[in-house]
């Protein structure tokens, strides 16, 4: 069964999760990161790799479903779209891991994720849409 648990990150909440130097500070000043095949460790290795993925990472939509959780650590699934500089659409599919320190700060973070090519007629999170109301089939989970 899927959660109903689900977070939203879109254009329209820039200001507030765009922000790396404010995003930092979610994570302890030694926190751990594996995006893909990069590893950081602390909260300015996080806020330099935040900076350039938001960067290249245009029109960024996003949404989160909780997968599992247990004493201090959450899994989600995720779904974003994003276009590059030349207007190519993208989607990133993926899975993270999350374990928080007894302060409630995230002290790993673990992300996998692919990214696939679509068409502006293939994306399912268009500007007015909300992210929640798409139905993801299994196909894609």
């Amino acid at each position: 069964m899927r959660s109903n648990v689900r977070t939203e990150n879109s254009t329209k909440n820039d200001h507030i999760y765009r922000d790396p130097a404010k995003v930092k500070m979610a994570y302890t000043p030694d926190s751990i990161w594996r995006n893909r095949s990069t590893f950081l460790q602390g909260r300015d290795e996080i806020e330099v790799f935040l900076t350039a993925k938001w960067e290249r990472e245009k029109g960024y939509r996003l949404r989160k479903e909780l997968f599992a959780f247990t004493d201090d650590r959450i899994a989600v699934q995720f779904w974003y779209e994003w276009h590059d500089d030349e207007g190519r659409w993208w989607r990133t599919y993926g899975l993270e891991d999350w374990t928080f320190a007894a302060d409630g700060l995230m002290r790993k973070r673990q992300m996998s994720g692919n990214d696939v090519r679509i068409s502006d007629e293939e994306r399912w999170f268009k500007d007015g849409v909300d992210v929640n109301s798409v139905d993801i089939s299994e196909r894609h989970w």
